[in-house]
């Protein structure tokens, strides 16, 4: 009956409400460095089997197709995008942009990150009042392992394959004070999301495998340069759109359910 239509209606409205709930987060982070947009997955629910395929008759003969009726949809999970985003030119030398493969990792507390490690793609970082490398955000997360710039450097230099430079007033040459180290997964997008441009290991996406830019899988950094986000502000306005006109035909089945049920109803008068 029309309760059924009713009720997956209802189903698909509340799995559009998430779409569009994701689709807002991406466009809100446009213009957040290293943000990666994210999708939603749906899957449909369970059938009522009304008719079986392959039931014979009296004849012998095969019915060919089945009966089936499904119940509605659901988000089955959200996957995030790990493209790369554009690189964005800025000219600081602590600006870095990874090219490729890989993951900064940065000093969280222990509740947050496994081990007290986060892993983020946003290569704005900055020096302390220590001189410690951190990221330029409301927290400070300091770089893992960490780099301390001495106070009086007149200089930072970073090179492709992460290491860290410093020129001091009467030197002649930059001394190398540290190693920048990057961090992958076997599964990416098993990461948890925790915000301020955040991931933290999972579960589903395996032990960190650790190394040095332009080793191995790893990347290149560019110092100079922040990766944008990732998101195609077009390509989500389409999305958007297709959210609107999805819920907007639900919300016509829904009106119809009930013009339906009403008419049963009314039989009797």
């Amino acid at each position: 009956m029309a309760i059924v239509s009713l009720h997956s209606a209802a189903t698909a409205l509340s799995a559009l409400n998430t779409d569009l709930d994701v689709t807002a987060n991406n466009l809100a982070n446009v213009n957040t460095q290293g943000f990666k947009a994210s999708r939603v997955n749906f899957q449909d629910l369970l059938y009522q089997e009304r008719a079986l395929p392959g039931t014979e008759n009296a004849n012998g003969d095969q019915r060919p197709t089945g009966l089936f009726v499904g119940l509605g949809v659901k988000v089955s999970g959200t996957q995030v995008d790990f493209t790369n985003g554009p690189p964005l030119k800025t000219s600081e030398p602590l600006d870095m942009y990874i090219d490729g493969v890989g993951f900064f990792r940065v000093r969280v507390e222990d509740s947050r990150g496994n081990g007290g490690v986060a892993y983020t793609r946003a290569g704005n970082f900055t020096r302390d009042s220590q001189g410690n490398i951190v990221m330029s955000s409301d927290q400070g997360r300091r770089l893992e392992p960490g780099i301390q710039v001495p106070q009086n450097a007149i200089q930072v230099q970073v090179t492709g394959d992460g290491r860290v430079f410093a020129l001091e007033p009467g030197q002649a040459a930059p001394t190398e004070i540290g190693q920048i180290e990057l961090a992958t997964f076997v599964n990416p997008a098993g990461l948890k999301q925790v915000g301020e441009n955040l991931f933290v290991e999972s579960g589903a996406s395996g032990p960190p495998i650790t190394g040095n830019p332009t080793q191995e899988v790893f990347g290149e950094i560019k110092s100079g340069f922040l990766e944008a986000s990732n998101v195609d502000p077009t390509m989500e306005l389409i999305r958007l759109i297709r959210t609107q006109r999805a819920f907007e035909m639900n919300s016509n089945v829904i009106r119809a359910a009930d013009d339906t049920l009403r008419a049963v109803a009314q039989l009797r008068r």
